[in-house]
């Protein structure tokens, strides 16, 4: 029985290795050949920074890195902000109102992108022909099907930590002299501090490596000023039409990879930290 229940414990642990390796074999190829001038990867290896030294001064690349960074961190901060308040008022929502939204939040999730995209396409031309008169596309255009595709992700991340709070928790400060506001700024919003911050993570996230919203919704604007705004995702889907992908690239990849890491390292600490700091004030109370 012990024999068996070794082989079984190996046989998991390899699979789980094997799928690692699979995944992330590429990634570290694109790592160690950032570190080369080699034009291909798999060529021989020269150990160099000139790569990052090229990605810094190649401005199409930091023009739509620029572009890339501002849309993510503003949509998602957006998106947070409106995903955190809808999450809080269905929360003291009565049960049926609270059933009908979880499910239509549920609907952006597992629909498909292309069909978000072609519709707020529809939306936007129909309101630039019929209501502004004049071609809409452009910045906000392309933040609002960035929120668009961000929030439901957001109600989701922070649900789940409102319904491991304590609700008397509100009531009692409510109870106690505080209004409604400060109840929800100093009791509530602390609580779910760590769904936050996890819905504005993975809402810079899907904003960062959008492509199909991003082409369906931009137009002029940004870095870009009079052309049509440019992303890292188009940059690269233009480049690769053309056969022509930059070098630099695989050191940009590497640096956001690296930032990527510290960003899960640091949601990992604070999480374990917020959640130590709750087991304390229970073990007092």
């Amino acid at each position: 029985m012990k024999k068996r229940f070794s082989l079984r414990k190996i046989i998991g642990q390899s699979y789980i290795w094997l799928i690692l390796l699979l995944m992330y074999l590429p990634i570290l190829f694109l790592v160690v050949y950032s570190f080369s001038d080699s034009e291909l990867i798999g060529g021989r290896f020269n150990f160099s920074f000139e790569l990052y030294v090229d990605l810094f001064k190649n401005k199409a690349i930091m023009v739509a890195l620029g572009n890339t960074i501002l849309i993510a961190i503003i949509s998602a901060a957006v998106a947070t902000f409106l995903g955190t308040l809808g999450a809080i008022g269905v929360f003291y929502s009565k049960p049926k109102f609270k059933r009908a939204i979880n499910f239509a939040t549920q609907i952006p999730i597992v629909n498909a992108e292309i069909v978000i995209a072609f519709s707020l396409t529809v939306m936007f031309v129909f309101l630039g022909t019929y209501v502004f008169r004049d071609d809409i596309f452009g910045f906000w255009t392309l933040l609002i099907g960035h929120v668009s595709l961000s929030l439901p992700f957001v109600y989701i991340s922070v649900r789940p930590k409102l319904q491991q709070m304590d609700p008397s928790l509100y009531e009692a400060a409510i109870d106690l002299g505080a209004t409604p506001r400060q109840a929800l700024m100093k009791v509530t919003i602390p609580e779910i501090a760590p769904g936050v911050f996890s819905g504005f993570l993975l809402a810079v996230t899907l904003s960062l490596d959008d492509f199909i919203i991003t082409s369906f919704t931009r137009g002029a604007g940004l870095l870009n000023g009079e052309s049509e705004i440019e992303t890292l995702s188009t940059f690269i889907q233009a480049a690769i039409k053309k056969k022509s992908i930059p070098e630099e690239m695989r050191a940009l990849t590497t640096l956001i990879f690296i930032g990527v890491i510290i960003a899960v390292v640091a949601v990992t600490f604070y999480n374990a930290r917020h959640a130590n700091v709750k087991k304390i004030r229970k073990g007092r109370d």
